[in-house]
């Protein structure tokens, strides 16, 4: 049974006219893009990433990062004294040129990349006060920039850092999981280009997705749980130290 987007959602003017509007920075589904059909994620193997950028560089491009600024990065994370210290966290240019060695004699080390959780509850709609922020059916938290007044109540409410203001534009930005590729049916540019697979485009609504298989025979967890925002980022053995 085949509806139109305005019947399918319930969403303010702002959401509705995103969903409806073709071209622009990230277009509106195509036709045979169904959105009741998906339910996207990320799920991401903390052991399998080698802190080598190519997933910042490739966002970068892909969706005309500002300099300095990020949709996604890469934190890396040392603990000398594990698990009884607290780590030494760094991000130089947000991993976009990856790491250079550092010398803690007996040190844990590892990285964390991070981008917006796409939460389903999410605390950047809830404050938005013209409904630019909305979340879409298919598990995306996204942005309408013809509506959104710049006024940073989304930044500040993010609870994982994940918004900024564009300096040219002065409206909001952030991840999209790569919205306008995932529509026609490829898989996000941090994704296609991280080297050990470390990072996954999910779709939970997928029976045959290797992400329920991930979920149900890993140690998963999500970034400050207690926030209770329904992150749909997923990490394998997230240590303690990130929580």
């Amino acid at each position: 049974m085949s509806m139109t987007r305005r019947r399918l959602l319930f969403l303010t003017p702002a959401a509705a006219s995103f969903l409806d509007r073709l071209g622009g920075e990230e277009t509106s589904p195509p036709s045979k893009y169904l959105l009741a059909d998906h339910y996207w994620a990320m799920s991401i193997d903390i052991g399998k990433c080698i802190g080598c950028g190519n997933c910042v560089r490739a966002c970068a491009r892909e969706n005309g990062v500002p300099q300095g600024y990020f949709r996604t990065w890469v934190e890396r994370y040392e603990v000398a004294g594990y698990p009884s210290e607290r780590p030494e966290v760094d991000s130089p240019n947000g991993g976009f040129d990856g790491f250079t060695e550092k010398s803690r004699p007996g040190a844990k080390s590892f990285f964390v990349p991070k981008l917006c959780n796409q939460c389903a509850h999410s605390p950047c709609v809830q404050v938005c006060p013209v409904g630019a922020t909305f979340e879409t059916p298919d598990g995306l938290v996204l942005v309408d920039k013809t509506y959104c007044l710049g006024c940073r109540y989304c930044v500040q409410a993010c609870p994982y850092g994940c918004r900024y203001i564009d300096p040219a534009k002065q409206t909001v930005d952030k991840c999209t999981l790569c919205y306008h590729r995932i529509s026609r049916g490829e898989t996000t540019a941090c994704s296609e280009t991280c080297p050990t697979g470390a990072r996954t485009l999910a779709d939970l609504k997928n029976p045959k997705d290797p992400i329920h298989e991930f979920l149900r025979t890993n140690s998963v967890q999500v970034l400050k749980p207690h926030m209770a925002t329904g992150s749909k980022v997923y990490y394998k053995d997230l240590d303690q130290s990130v929580r």
